[in-house]
């Protein structure tokens, strides 16, 4: 086994989408990245990283904002196609904060004219109650609050809702997005994500829950073997 999990900088991951003939083997071991299957057949290469917590331990991640328009183009258009025919969304919510990356083109994509975002800041004239707490495998410090401006409740309200996040891992954040909105009496449908990373998540939201969760890929937790990153046993 290395003495060092393969690892390498990321600059020139999430810039194009590959044909399945130019793009990894499927099969692992995989070395420095991780090949997500596509809807259409076409492979986005993911950089695997190693967890600082236990180094041979990965995941294989998605950095939206990182990528080319053209990629986050297609996933949007990916993710909205499959909202279309499963949950059939009278209105986008996107979450912080890289799924209000992905919902604004996901809005566009399915014929809305505005998305409406929730945010980590607090803004004066917010009401707490319209607030929840949020922990996630990013941001683990505690005391950070997900906030709905209360100007945007009325557009909630008697609407077909669906949260829209860049990716669900742990689940927590949408877990405390989706319990909120639903306590402020809104019909949250379900959520669009464009990647599902691993199935811990599927645990934090619940058996009826995880099956209102759309996704483009699936991206799976790794674990080093001895020529590369495997499947986590």
């Amino acid at each position: 086994m290395p003495n060092a999990p393969f690892t390498e900088a990321t600059t020139a991951y999430w810039q194009e989408l590959l044909p399945a003939d130019r793009a990894p083997s499927p099969e692992p071991p995989w070395q420095y990245g991780y090949p997500a299957q596509l809807p259409d057949g076409r492979v986005l290469v993911l950089p695997i990283r190693a967890l600082a917590s236990e180094p041979t331990h990965a995941v294989a991640s998605l950095i939206l904002n990182q990528a080319a328009l053209d990629v986050a183009d297609a996933l949007a258009g990916m993710l909205a196609r499959a909202l279309a025919d499963r949950l059939k969304p009278d209105v986008l919510v996107g979450l912080p904060t890289l799924g209000l990356s992905l919902a604004a083109p996901v809005a566009k994509a399915l014929g809305h004219a505005r998305y409406l975002p929730m945010g980590y800041s607090r803004k004066f004239w917010y009401d707490e109650a319209l607030s929840a707490p949020v922990q996630s495998i990013t941001s683990p410090v505690a005391g950070k609050r997900i906030y709905l401006d209360p100007n945007l409740l009325p557009l909630l309200k008697g609407r077909r809702v669906v949260l829209v996040d860049d990716a669900v891992s742990t689940g927590t954040t949408l877990r405390a997005a989706w319990d909120l909105l639903e306590e402020l009496g809104t019909d949250v449908v379900g959520a669009g994500v464009a990647m599902k990373q691993g199935r811990r998540w599927e645990d934090a939201l619940g058996e009826e829950r995880k099956g209102r969760v759309v996704g483009v890929f699936d991206s799976p937790l790794l674990q080093l073997g001895d020529d590369g990153w495997v499947l986590r046993t």
